[in-house]
């Protein structure tokens, strides 16, 4: 058997002829995530409650060349999602790819947070991202199938001091696997991808960088582009046998921080 290593970088690289949504794309990792996806052929839709810098971005990304529209989008507001897909209806007709970045945390811990900031957060995390699979899954089942990607968290694995952010990306890997067996038959493959600490120019000064830095095995914070080549590859061609997995992009943090702590501290390492 021979490798055709053209046909296997275009698999992975190429997606001309692709059309994808991009919610919470206006800035930090959600840019990121869109400019690699137009950078690598596809027709980008950026959506965002943030018009200004939503629109200045996609005024950007097209001002080089590539396919770019900017959507205000509110994720908890099924109208809007409709609206979304309607454009994309009517701009490309059909679409492939949807990558559920949108994301709000509030660091409370359970008894300093009210009923109402636990819903708000819920809300954006994880019921917005029900409406966009359940929305745009029988979209793409009309082209023959597509590719959603939950953006959760390393958080999902494990229990921390922020309940209500935790609880949604807990809440996204299970929406990600039932979604997955759901529309596996309709060619739509949902993926969940499990960020640690990313660095952006959101939280480069952020005073928990550097003790989550000293716990990380790889001894470093990520970058928003290592996470947004992650969603490029289950964008991809490259990954048509993935579904319903769970994608951990953390240094090493969930494979056992608190373990190699201990370790460094009695001497084994």
């Amino acid at each position: 058997m021979s490798i055709d290593f053209n046909a296997l970088k275009s698999a992975l690289t190429d997606l001309s002829g692709k059309t994808a949504i991009v919610t919470g794309a206006a800035r930090g990792q959600g840019a990121v995530e869109a400019e690699m996806l137009a950078t690598a052929g596809a027709s980008v839709l950026i959506c965002d409650v943030l018009e200004e810098e939503g629109a200045a971005l996609a005024e950007r990304l097209a001002s080089e060349g590539h396919d770019v529209r900017f959507k205000r989008l509110d994720v908890t507001s099924e109208a809007e999602w409709a609206e979304a897909l309607a454009l994309v209806r009517d701009w490309t007709g059909q679409l492939d790819v949807l990558v559920n970045n949108a994301g709000i945390i509030n660091r409370k811990i359970i008894r300093d947070m009210s009923v109402e900031e636990w819903r708000k957060v819920l809300d954006v995390n994880a019921t917005g991202a029900f409406i966009g699979v359940k929305l745009a899954a029988p979209m793409m089942a009309e082209g023959g199938g597509g590719s959603i990607v939950n953006i959760s968290s390393n958080s999902a694995f494990t229990g921390h001091y922020d309940p209500a952010y935790t609880s949604s990306k807990w809440a996204l890997r299970g929406l990600t696997r039932t979604a997955a067996m759901e529309f596996a038959e309709q060619g739509v493959r949902v993926n969940a991808i499990c960020p640690g600490l990313i660095v952006t120019d959101l939280n480069r000064g952020s005073p928990h960088l550097g003790p989550m830095i000293g716990m990380t095995p790889a001894q470093r914070a990520g970058e928003a582009t290592e996470v947004a080549q992650l969603v490029l590859f289950l964008a991809s061609g490259a990954s048509g046998f993935i579904t319903g997995e769970d994608f951990v992009i953390d240094g090493g943090f969930t494979a056992g921080a608190g373990y190699r702590r201990v370790a460094r501290e009695t001497g084994l390492l």
